[in-house]
């Protein structure tokens, strides 16, 4: 239980982290936040539970495809929120990042690659 508290305290650490840089500095905050953080503890999570490396190499493998399809989102968002809200635009986001996630899934199963 305590590792597990730990965890979540680490993790939660770092989201609050880059919050409060963001609050600051926009560029920095950006820069920090977009650092793969999150998956990098999740490996180092996986690792300390001694989980197989072939389950770690997928975690990297599958996150570096589900990443590609979040990136419009970072385009369109600045381009919603002053059209549209925060919500809104959040939510437009979300359903652009789902499309884009399809339409790869798509793409890439006729490759072999099922993200499914």
């Amino acid at each position: 239980m305590a590792w597990l508290i730990t965890k979540y305290a680490i993790t939660a650490a770092l989201v609050v982290l880059v919050s409060e840089i963001a609050k600051r500095s926009d560029k920095l905050g950006a820069l920090i936040a977009a650092l793969p953080m999150v998956t990098v503890l999740a490996m180092i999570w996986l690792y300390a539970e001694q989980q197989p490396a072939e389950k770690i190499s997928n975690h990297a493998w599958y996150t570096f495809w589900y990443v590609l399809p979040t990136l419009p989102m970072f385009l369109a968002f600045p381009f919603l929120l002053p059209r549209f809200g925060f919500w809104v635009s959040l939510v437009i986001s979300a359903v652009i990042t789902i499309a884009c996630f399809a339409a790869l899934a798509a793409v890439v199963k006729r490759f072999g690659i099922f993200l499914l």
